[in-house]
């Protein structure tokens, strides 16, 4: 049985976490030169959020993340192919459905990267826009108790809109 998707209040602990969990991840790949950020909702002050801390990793080529498998698995991430994400590599840690953190590896400066970064930075520069996202989300909570994947598809047209006003401002 899903876990239903809980939004939780905002919680400054989520970037102590980050930077804890940054510095395991950099430890264990500590020869591979990677650039780490906070992403998400988590990542947004005041934003309301399932508590699952997602976190982007950027690598020169994806090829070099296959050499990350076993080191991540050494800090409790398990790698989790997604033939329908050619351009992400991802990784959990906890339980299927039910995961704590969630790391995406995507190429430096790609058009993925430079999404996942202007999304976020225009939800922290735009408190209307971000009370509008805690409203969809928690209303989509309700709509999609335990079906994270019809919750994730109701969500992306706001998504891709916010991911548009970013490009034009």
């Amino acid at each position: 049985m899903e876990k239903p998707i809980m939004i939780e209040n905002y919680n400054p602990n989520w970037v102590t976490e980050f930077e804890q969990e940054k510095a395991k991840i950099k430890e264990v790949l500590k020869d591979k030169p990677i650039c780490v950020e906070h992403i998400g909702s988590t990542s947004v002050m005041g934003l309301g959020a399932k508590p699952i801390l997602d976190i982007m990793a950027g690598v020169q080529h994806l090829a070099e993340v296959d050499a990350f498998i076993e080191p991540l698995k050494s800090i409790g991430y398990e790698f989790v192919p997604h033939k329908e994400f050619p351009e992400r590599r991802f990784f959990r840690k906890g339980q299927w459905r039910a995961g704590t953190h969630h790391l995406h590896i995507y190429r430096l400066g790609s058009e993925q990267w430079k999404n996942q970064l202007s999304f976020r930075n225009y939800l922290r520069s735009h408190p209307d826009v971000r009370k509008q996202y805690q409203q969809l989300k928690m209303s989509l909570a309700k709509k999609h108790p335990a079906d994270i994947v019809g919750y994730t598809k109701a969500k992306a047209p706001f998504i891709l809109n916010v991911m548009e006003s970013a490009k034009g401002g």
